[in-house]
């Protein structure tokens, strides 16, 4: 037996919806991932021209033994940690804020992170000072690279979203006019 047209198609739309719903989410763990990547690595330039203090390697202190960490291994051991760990701030916006068109919530998600990275979890990492202790120009650099990580994470997942939107939208159309 076959199956009536309309459930055929049903099922096509949902596999089609479900097949972009999984693009949509690769897309967004590597715009996180690439985000992290570049944005810690304008970090390590910002160390290099001294306009800041903190070094990628930060990272590694805790965990990691050996002076290996401080040599050019443990930059790049570092930015690419940073890219993965980014794949987690990426999907918590995926999550919570996709549907949001606006900038602003990408400015506010920079801020956020740099609070709870300076703030919050400034315990963990012994060589980084609290913020009453880092020099103006580190906490003003490292506000600026938050903020453009969390606008360019913020706006390209939500571009990503209102495309995906506008594809369901013209596919539901055309189905109607069928």
């Amino acid at each position: 037996m076959s199956e009536p047209k309309e459930q055929h198609e049903k099922k096509q739309d949902n596999h089609s919806t479900h097949k972009q719903e999984m693009s949509f989410l690769f897309k967004a763990i590597f715009i996180s991932f690439f985000g992290g990547v570049f944005w810690s690595f304008i970090g390590y330039l910002n160390y290099l021209f001294s306009f800041s203090v903190i070094n990628p390697n930060m990272l590694l202190d805790p965990w990691a033994l050996g002076d290996w960490k401080d040599k050019g291994i443990g930059v790049i051991v570092s930015i690419f940690l940073i890219g993965v760990l980014s794949i987690v701030v990426g999907l918590l916006y995926y999550v919570l804020l996709k549907k949001f068109k606006t900038i602003w919530i990408g400015f506010a998600y920079g801020l956020l992170w740099w609070a709870i990275v300076f703030v919050v979890l400034n315990p963990l990492f012994p060589n980084l000072k609290t913020i009453g202790e880092l020099p103006a120009n580190t906490i003003i650099s490292s506000l600026c690279i938050y903020i453009l990580y969390g606008v360019f994470i913020g706006y390209s997942i939500s571009f990503e979203a209102a495309e995906l939107q506008t594809k369901d939208e013209s596919t539901d159309f055309q189905t109607a006019n069928k």
